[in-house]
């Protein structure tokens, strides 16, 4: 991270003083050379999985950053694919991003996931790495938006990594960086929302439920399984489901 094309502890600190919005502003130019952004290997799991639940028309990349997930979606989608996020600096960087063919690239706009400005737009929403982002109170009403952005039967996916186990060093690891970051906004103003164990699985399926969405886990093979048999990764994917329960 702190190599010469990655960011510097200095412009990681400004950063994490800022607010999420401004804080990814600042760090855009040298987003893709830090491990926040979702490997490669994520990605090409995620494509491949989704490939054959398939074809998709029009795709929407929800928190897309720097839109390498975007990318990934084109090639599922034969109409077109959009990539939202709220960071303007973090869509400069997208836009940049030429099409190999010379083709036409992704449409990329500027918007907040909790207020999206689609209607029954998409057959497909993916996101990658964007929950920690969330407070768990926020993600009912997310959920909401995304059904409302998909067409009848359409698909919201995202892929989930196994928590490590207390007896593993990222445990403690992330346990770590969630008491920083809430001591942080805890004394500092305007707070920057970033916690890796805020996303309980087993919630957030109720949720989407609850949503309108009919849900399904698979494991993603290329990142194998524990010592018990239990996938270290899956995919999500809920359909959205037309009324909603309750609706």
């Amino acid at each position: 991270m702190f190599g010469p094309d990655g960011p510097t502890l200095r412009e990681l600190a400004a950063q994490a003083l800022s607010s999420v919005e401004h804080g990814y502003d600042l760090l855009a130019p040298k987003f893709d050379h830090t491990p926040f952004r979702t490997p490669d290997r994520v990605l090409d799991s995620v494509a491949e999985a989704l490939a054959g639940i398939g074809p998709f028309e029009d795709g929407l990349d929800l928190c897309c950053g720097t839109g390498a997930g975007t990318w990934a979606l084109a090639g599922l989608c034969r109409r077109s694919v959009t990539g939202l996020d709220f960071s303007a600096g973090m869509l400069d960087v997208a836009r940049r991003r030429a099409r190999p063919d010379g083709g036409p690239g992704p449409v990329w706009v500027r918007g907040d996931a909790r207020a999206l400005p689609f209607t029954a737009a998409f057959d497909l929403v993916v996101s990658f790495g964007a929950f920690g982002h969330f407070l768990p109170r926020e993600l009912p009403g997310l959920f909401r938006q995304v059904h409302t952005a998909l067409r009848p039967g359409g698909s919201f996916a995202f892929p989930v990594s196994a928590p490590p186990r207390p007896t593993h060093p990222a445990y403690w690891a992330l346990l770590g960086f969630d008491t920083v970051m809430r001591v942080r906004n805890a004394l500092w103003r305007p707070p920057f929302v970033m916690y890796y164990r805020a996303f309980r699985l087993g919630a957030v399926l109720g949720e989407l439920e609850r949503a309108g969405f009919a849900v399904e886990l698979s494991a993603l093979p290329a990142f194998g399984r524990r010592d018990d048999g239990s996938p270290r990764a899956r995919l999500v994917v809920a359909r959205s489901v037309t009324p909603p329960p309750g609706g």
